[in-house]
């Protein structure tokens, strides 16, 4: 019998960055195979085909405007 483990969800640091602009990471998109990190800016442009593929979504933007306000979403669009 084969055990399918749930992706580690630990929480995103400032280590972690987005692939495609390399700005803080603040959501992470778990693929079949792999990983991809975002911002929030790149995750929301792309929001729409990840999830048709994504096997699960860490979302943390929540983070991001916590720490520097909803001026933050109007900033990165």
């Amino acid at each position: 019998m084969t055990q399918t483990s749930a992706p580690t969800t630990a929480p995103l640091t400032a280590a972690d960055r987005c692939d495609r602009c390399g700005a803080q990471a603040y959501v992470r998109v778990f693929m079949p195979v792999g990983e991809l990190l975002f911002c929030a800016h790149h995750a929301r442009a792309h929001a729409d085909k990840f999830n048709e593929v994504a096997a699960h979504v860490q979302d943390e933007t929540d983070r991001l405007y916590a720490e520097h306000g909803q001026g933050a979403n109007k900033a990165a669009v």
